[in-house]
């Protein structure tokens, strides 16, 4: 088994509780880290997971869709991901909302959630 992982993939999307939210959109950043098969497989891409691939279904899912919860969204695309990629054994996702709307100042929220099959 080996690991292959797409990290910080920034997009601008609407997801939140807040009216405003919707209305004016933010920043999120996805990180997944997937289980592959690849070691002593062929040199193609027909023996491991096409990350173009994932990252493509993470874009459209993330700036497609709306979600209240940010869990929601991770466990959405941890799902999509799964149901798209066989090739995939176990992953951890991670949907971080760097600019949530707190009364102070925080770095980031994010949230985590993985799959194995």
């Amino acid at each position: 088994m080996g690991k292959i992982a797409l990290t910080g993939i920034e997009l601008y999307a609407r997801h939140g509780l807040h009216a405003e939210e919707e209305k004016l959109g933010a920043r999120f950043v996805v990180d997944v880290e997937m289980e592959v098969a690849f070691e002593g497989k062929p040199d193609a891409l027909g023996s491991t997971v096409d990350y173009s691939a994932v990252f493509r279904l993470i874009q459209k899912e993330v700036t497609e869709q709306r979600f209240y919860l940010i869990e929601a969204l991770a466990e959405h695309l941890a799902e999509e991901i799964m149901r798209n990629f066989p090739e995939v054994h176990e992953l951890l996702l991670r949907v971080h909302k760097p600019h949530a709307p707190l009364p102070g100042v925080v770095r980031d929220v994010f949230v985590q959630t993985s799959r194995r099959r």
